[in-house]
């Protein structure tokens, strides 16, 4: 029985005397678990996405020791699965392919076993949300702990940032400013110990959500892999495990509208990834929660950019953390955010962060003298993008926020690596580059590829940013005035699949506009005359994905996935 005199879910395999416990029960005892583990513990299910292919989250075994050590405290029983795993810096075509795939095995794995409640240790990008979308869809008692950010990276004297630096050395390398022993070396330089990126790209971000969610014990987005730290937070977490079955504190209880209000608001002070929108509003269909993307736009009109990381400023997730991480930018925004917004701990919001400090303003800015006004993500229409596209301002030229230029036109990225330094491919810094073919059923999988490279001619004049349009994603460790997620994609017909070369395109961040200067006669025409691009797929799970998988502007979840199935006890196996 659970604390408050529930049934718990758990007896449902190994509480009954008869032969489906007997079975239950006699299988699970192989592994040297004593009688008393199956006589009313709460089983705490610790999802483990640990994997060498994923070198972010390849050392979440240390940290699943963790947690059994507080479930063991607590008086529960912790049994530890492996999960689907995402590699961001090594899967192809692109770890978003599977991140649906992924939710499906957690939420699957969670119903289909004796779990009263789930610990996920996720980390990588891809990881993080797809835990809670099938989390979300089975509604347990649930507790994230993210596995951490790597120390920053040291070269020549210097820090460097995951992704970030990665993208300024290849276009130095590329313009001939850098050696390619240099280049080299660097590469040695960035990766050096364990932990997912530590610039404030999408797995920094997405461990920031988890937190302002109410998901991820206080402050546990910034600690570092390799600290201590973080260890204690995941015993901790077993422990409150244990006391969340005892409380009936489910995830539908913390992912409330509020909770989603709170973590749009954190991302837009934080200069949080662009990513964060789709997998918020999946886990936000996952719930039937009433999320919109014009939600991250209206939300934070009046919301400050806080934090100084790479990419939009100069630090990284180690200074982040000494800084005071998460809980310091919660506390400044205040009463901006749903203070009374109910959380793992059993406490509101505004609870777990009222004696959080600020050990250095350099990192995290006050409200008073914030990095910039202008935050977050700008929520951008027009007749190029009629449901919408995204563009991350605190990563953005200034200069280029309100542009006019000729477009020049790649069929999709095979055409781009051909032809972007071609002498014939007339281009210069003021036109728009337009990829088309890049979403989530064009690719498939909508990739991070929207931060297209600059032309070698262009990168020579040490011009380092140009507009950008695309149907694809970026990396959250990117940088630019870089327009992402336009809607409908090109490979469904929607308008950015129309546009050609010479033609005029205008970009007005401020006005939230985004126009293609041809007429709607023409665009006409051009629709009639436009034909799609052939399958991609005619078996498998990448048929599955381009069958079902919805636009940008709804998550980029499956049709089939939205809510949830609930956790029940399964019937009988035997």
């Amino acid at each position: 029985m659970a604390g408050n005199g529930r049934k718990l879910r758990s007896s449902g395999w190994f509480g009954g005397h008869d032969m489906h416990g007997f079975i239950h029960r006699s299988w699970m005892k192989n592994q040297g678990f004593a009688a008393e583990n199956f006589e009313g513990r709460p089983v705490i299910g610790i999802a483990n996405s640990a994997s060498e292919v994923t070198p972010c989250n390849a050392h979440l075994g240390r940290v699943a020791e963790a947690v059994k050590r507080g479930v063991w405290k607590a008086g529960g029983f912790p049994l530890e699965f492996p999960t689907m795993s995402l590699g961001e810096t090594v899967m192809r075509p692109t770890t978003m392919l599977f991140r649906n795939l992924m939710s499906m095995d957690v939420e699957e794995s969670l119903r289909a076993n004796p779990f009263d409640a789930v610990v996920l240790l996720c980390g990588c990008d891809k990881t993080t949300p797809a835990h809670i979308m099938g989390a979300s869809s089975v509604d347990l008692p649930t507790i994230v702990v993210t596995g951490g950010p790597m120390l920053n990276g040291k070269f020549q004297g210097k820090d460097i940032g995951s992704g970030t630096d990665v993208w300024r050395f290849t276009d130095e390398l590329r313009a001939g400013r850098m050696s390619i022993d240099d280049y080299m070396e660097a590469e040695s330089c960035l990766s050096r110990s364990a932990g997912h990126c530590m610039t404030m790209g999408t797995a920094s971000t997405m461990a920031s959500m988890a937190e302002a969610l109410g998901l991820q014990p206080p402050g546990g987005a910034a600690i570092p892999a390799v600290d201590s730290r973080r260890y204690a937070l995941a015993e901790y977490a077993g422990g409150r495990a244990v006391e969340m079955v005892a409380e009936d504190l489910t995830i539908s209880k913390i992912l409330t509208r509020d909770a989603f209000e709170n973590a749009i608001k954190v991302n837009a002070a934080i200069g949080g990834s662009t990513n964060a929108i789709v997998h918020l509003l999946a886990i936000a269909g996952r719930l039937g929660v009433q999320l919109r993307l014009d939600d991250f736009d209206e939300l934070i009109r009046d919301i400050p950019f806080l934090v100084n990381l790479q990419p939009s400023g100069e630090y990284l997730m180690e200074d982040f953390y000494y800084a005071g991480g998460l809980p310091v930018v919660m506390k400044e925004l205040g009463s901006v955010l749903h203070e009374d917004a109910l959380t793992i701990t059993g406490n509101r919001l505004g609870e777990n962060v009222r004696n959080a400090r600020n050990y250095n303003e350099d990192v995290i800015k006050t409200r008073a003298a914030p990095i910039s006004n202008e935050s977050g993500t700008a929520i951008l229409r027009g007749n190029l993008c009629p449901d919408g596209a995204v563009l991350k301002q605190s990563a953005a030229t200034p200069e280029l926020m309100q542009h006019r230029g000729r477009a020049v036109v790649f069929e999709d990225i095979d055409d781009l690596n051909a032809r972007l330094d071609l002498p014939e491919t007339d281009i210069d810094e003021t036109c728009v580059m337009v990829l088309k073919n890049a979403g989530p059923r064009g690719y498939p999988g909508m990739p991070e590829l929207g931060n297209l490279p600059l032309p070698k001619r262009v990168l020579e004049k040490g011009v380092e940013d140009m507009v950008r349009i695309s149907d694809a994603r970026m990396s959250g460790t990117c940088f630019g005035t870089i327009v992402l997620h336009v809607a409908p994609e090109s490979a469904i017909g929607g308008p950015l699949g129309l546009v050609k070369d010479g033609d005029m395109i205008e970009l007005d961040v401020e006005n939230r506009r985004l126009h293609l200067d041809v007429s709607d006669e023409e665009l006409a025409a051009r629709r009639a005359a436009w034909t799609a691009p052939a399958a991609l797929a005619d078996r498998g799970y990448t048929k599955l994905y381009v069958d079902h998988v919805l636009q940008a502007d709804e998550g980029v979840d499956f049709d089939f996935l939205r809510g949830s199935s609930g956790s029940g006890v399964p019937r009988q196996s035997h």
